[in-house]
């Protein structure tokens, strides 16, 4: 434990974190570990490899978020990933996680409660019902999500949650190009402007990922988002 104490420690500050929630992240992956015996959260389920490709990658965002962001929602949050890291890094933000499967969100207020965090709401909902409801619409100033679905999917469940003038930020691997120019134009159409990506490295690993940067300029028109068939299909 005070070895993966120290990693967590030194990968938050070349991350340009304040190592200062340290012992938080290592009770949430051991809450995390204890409940995968029973419960299908992770495929990952060594500490340190929990340490970096959850704790340090999902830091990374919280590093990188824009200037003035005061709330952030996270669209299909599986057990946390990257929300409740987010959350734990920066208690000045309000952070919603939103999840399909209550089995999950009991998981997370688990471990919101063992952590004493005040600064999560927890929503049992769809992202793409969640962006008809008219007091989650464009409400938020950052939205994210990470291995949830490809970036078209991804930015029709998110930018209609996103204020404008926020912004919708996918976490995603490197060689996701491909996928963002096949989504661009249909982006653009939920009100969006892709901007240049964030690439970073995992510290410990050799692993980079990527943070799609989708700044929202205008309002989502109100068709969007489309009923979960209709997104599948098209």
């Amino acid at each position: 434990m005070k070895d993966q104490l120290v990693f967590l420690a030194a990968g938050l500050s070349a991350l340009g974190c304040k190592p200062v929630k340290v012992d938080a992240l290592t009770k949430y992956s051991a809450l995390l570990l204890e409940k995968n015996q029973v419960m299908n959260l992770t495929a990952i389920t060594d500490p340190f490899e929990v340490a970096t490709l959850h704790m340090l990658d999902c830091a990374a965002l919280s590093a990188n978020l824009p200037q003035g962001v005061e709330s952030l929602a996270d669209v299909g949050t599986g057990a946390g990933f990257p929300g409740l890291v987010v959350a734990i890094l920066r208690p000045e933000l309000a952070v919603t996680l939103l999840d399909p499967l209550e089995k999950r969100l009991k998981f997370i207020q688990e471990v919101v409660d063992a952590l004493g965090l005040s600064n999560v709401t927890l929503l049992h909902i769809r992202g793409e019902d969640a962006g008809r409801e008219p007091e989650l619409r464009e409400r938020f100033d950052v939205t994210t999500a990470r291995a949830v679905a490809d970036l078209t999917v991804l930015g029709e469940l998110c930018l209609p949650l996103t204020k404008p003038g926020g912004w919708f930020l996918p976490m995603k691997s490197v060689d996701s190009g491909g996928e963002l120019e096949t989504a661009k134009p249909f982006l653009g159409q939920l009100g969006g402007v892709v901007l240049d990506p964030l690439d970073y490295l995992i510290p410990g690993t050799a692993v980079t990922h990527r943070i799609w940067r989708v700044e929202k300029r205008r309002a989502t028109p109100d068709q969007f988002p489309r009923k979960w068939a209709r997104i599948k299909k098209k």
